[in-house]
């Protein structure tokens, strides 16, 4: 085999790894985007060769692995999926180490996919120093991993990658003839570059991954030809994860601020992404009785309606009437006083507890009754003025419920005040 096709058959061997694994750092210096971590002086820099037991937690993308890889050093690398591997094939790899190589790192992948038995599984390993643990999750670790485990691992966050971050590390893949693209001469159009940067939301990975295909099927890639590669992006959405609280707790506190515009645009993140729409029906009603309340009364029927509406139309335009329920909530009058008046009447329950019903509000079916004065005194409202109490004589005076200033509240106690 002469010089040309032995080039040629090295470049064939490299191109059948992917160009997001050719382009992985091999140094920490050269990783993008996690500068409050690695750099001179930074945490995880100082920890180089010799990590403690520790919690990578970010978005996909970002560099969990590499870092990983980079932290062990010297050391030996061992890889493991929480996806893949359960408590059996953990104990075998952490048996082989402890015989063969105490100072190894056991990196677990996707740890908060094990659950509490399997993750109780890692304690006595790292209680005895047998093993050192670097895990990663996409997954906030205080809900996704158990409490002793955190204690004995140090979490560091990672970030996404930001649109400038993104730019550089797309165009070191483009440049570099080595590992990257740059022998294929690719060229990339600006709003293409744009389009590319957006579409990845931040995860290298796919960024890197998604411009490997457009350069497979073009030379010049274009916004229209990338477009044709991607006909839509999928939203990053875990409807059981710490993305989706994060939003829907984005879309409550925006209808609660009377950002109709916020409103609206979380609602369209979680619906587009795949979200229940039934869940999101749900929420609006709720926040229609918890935070609009009398402010403007008509708000709960109208939340309802969106939600049924939703049931009758469907998938493809459900959207509609949940929309409208949104910005209608969003732009109407706040009042929680009702929900706030049920607040107030519990805390004064569980500090008073059962206290007796006046007598003359209580119910008279019996002669026995009537005679030990039940009802006696009761002032029907309809023909009189009521003057007796309606609370419990120890309770006589409390107010549990606070009247706002706001919407159809004001009207309502200013018509009662005439």
């Amino acid at each position: 085999m002469d010089l040309f096709a032995k080039s040629q058959e090295k470049a064939k061997q490299r191109e059948d790894i992917p160009l997001a694994e050719r382009m992985r750092p091999k140094v920490l210096a050269d990783v993008i985007g996690q500068e409050h971590l690695v750099g001179e002086g930074k945490p995880l820099s100082r920890l180089l060769n010799n990590p403690p037991s520790l919690i990578l937690w970010g978005p996909p993308g970002v560099g969990k692995t590499t870092i990983a890889r980079l932290l062990a050093g010297d050391r030996n690398f061992v890889q493991i999926s929480a996806v893949l591997d359960g408590v059996a094939e953990l104990r075998k790899v952490i048996d082989r180490l402890r015989m063969e190589d105490r100072r190894a790192v056991l990196f677990v992948d996707e740890i908060h996919r094990w659950n509490k038995a399997q993750q109780d599984s890692l304690l006595p390993y790292l209680e005895d120093g047998s093993i050192t643990l670097i895990g990663a999750t996409t997954e906030n670790p205080s809900f996704s991993l158990i409490a002793p485990l955190l204690s004995r691992c140090k979490v560091f966050v990672l970030r996404s990658i930001d649109t400038e971050k993104m730019r550089k590390l797309i165009e070191r893949a483009l440049f570099d003839r080595e590992k990257g693209l740059g022998a294929n001469f690719i060229k990339i159009s600006d709003d293409a570059m744009e389009f590319l940067i957006a579409d990845a939301s931040g995860d290298a990975r796919r960024a890197l991954n998604t411009l490997e295909i457009a350069a497979q099927l073009h030379h010049e890639i274009t916004l229209d030809n990338l477009q044709e590669v991607f006909q839509k992006r999928t939203l990053r959405h875990d409807k059981k994860g710490e993305q989706h609280y994060d939003l829907i707790s984005a879309f409550i506190k925006s209808m609660r601020g009377s950002d109709a515009d916020a409103a609206v645009y979380y609602l369209a993140r979680m619906y587009e992404a795949g979200e229940d729409p039934r869940f999101l029906a749900r929420r609006m009603v709720i926040f229609a009785a918890e935070d609009v309340g009398l402010g403007d009364p008509r708000a709960l029927p109208l939340a309802v309606a969106a939600a049924e509406a939703y049931d009758r139309i469907g998938q493809a335009e459900g959207w509609i009437p949940l929309s409208e329920a949104a910005i209608y909530l969003a732009l109407a009058p706040k009042s929680n006083s009702t929900y706030m008046a049920y607040k107030n009447a519990v805390a004064e329950v569980e500090t008073s507890g059962d206290l007796p019903v006046p007598l003359h509000l209580r119910n008279a079916p019996t002669t026995l009754m009537k005679n030990l004065g039940y009802g006696k005194g009761y002032e029907y409202a309809h023909n009189q003025q009521v003057t007796h109490a309606h609370l419990p004589d120890e309770l006589v005076g409390k107010h549990f419920f606070q009247a706002g200033h706001r919407g159809f509240e004001k009207l309502l106690f200013e018509k009662k005040d005439k």
